[in-house]
């Protein structure tokens, strides 16, 4: 899927972001996204990515549609499967999306849960490929909270042969069923300096979650994994930044790092487009 994503993009070059691909693979296909969270990346990238390939997005949310008013997510998962080729949801629990993936008689997609967030994931990997960084052996930092970006981070680790080292406050780190499911890729440790040393990738992302509660007492446990020059410093000299976005500028992260040469985070954010065109023709078995 990675080289699908990176083709695509480059095929594009130049091009207005609206006009569909040359071989619109996914011409006549509709592709239902149902959000229950905020969004703006997930919301664009997905809206364009099925497009560009040449099929019609149809938005949902808990405010316009009867899923606000209560109807069951089997009944919608039927439902949006009568009318439309996929689902995308962006909920925050993932029970949820796996109740609609049971329901649902088409393809359903992780478009970030509580626990997980692959799509996203997917970008970052193709953003370190395009860096020219090669997957395998690379060593990965991650400063913050144990949450779903590095759980999705951790399982990535596993499948692509790199090596993870998440520096976490303790009482916010990562269970160890999601640590176990780097398959001997990651580790968990208390110290920044110690997770970063050597890194050629260092990632992090927003402290508080949306909706999150005990936020003052987790944003003075996370100070001490702030990203900023010194400590990007202890990586290697070519080391890349990634940030999934938004940033709450000045927390997990420092401006001078955020816009500084080391940053990866806008084609980052813009590959959410390409990785997920490339998902979406996974779901439709185009590509392998």
């Amino acid at each position: 899927m990675l080289a699908d994503a990176i083709d695509r993009k480059a095929a594009r070059v130049g091009w207005p972001k609206a006009k569909l691909d040359a071989d619109a693979p996914l011409s006549g296909y509709a592709l239902a996204m149902v959000f229950e969270k905020n969004s703006t990346r997930t919301r664009v990238s997905f809206d364009l990515a099925i497009t560009q390939l040449g099929g019609v997005p149809i938005v949902l949310d808990t405010a316009t549609s009867q899923l606000g008013r209560g109807e069951s997510i089997a009944d919608t998962a039927r439902v949006l499967s009568g009318y439309c080729d996929a689902i995308m949801v962006r909920t925050d629990d993932h029970a949820k999306l796996l109740e609609m993936a049971h329901y649902a008689s088409v393809p359903v997609i992780n478009g970030l849960t509580d626990d997980s967030h692959p799509c996203q994931m997917m970008a970052d990997l193709q953003t370190i490929v395009e860096s020219g960084k090669s997957l395998p052996g690379l060593k990965v930092a991650w400063l913050g909270d144990g949450n779903n970006m590095l759980a999705s981070l951790i399982e990535a680790a596993g499948l692509m042969h790199f090596d993870v080292v998440a520096a976490c406050p303790q009482s916010f780190a990562p269970s160890d069923a999601v640590v176990a499911a780097g398959q001997g890729r990651a580790r968990v440790v208390n110290d920044a300096a110690e997770a970063v040393a050597g890194a050629d990738i260092v990632i992090t992302d927003t402290w508080i979650s949306m909706g999150q509660a005990h936020a003052e007492a987790k944003m003075a446990a996370m100070w001490p994994y702030q990203v900023n020059e010194a400590l990007m410093a202890q990586a290697k000299p070519d080391a890349k930044f990634l940030h999934c976005l938004p940033a709450h500028r000045g927390e997990e992260a420092t401006d001078a790092v955020l816009d500084g040469p080391q940053s990866l985070i806008w084609p980052e954010a813009e590959n959410r487009l390409h990785a997920q065109k490339a998902v979406l023709r996974w779901c439709f078995g185009q590509i392998g």
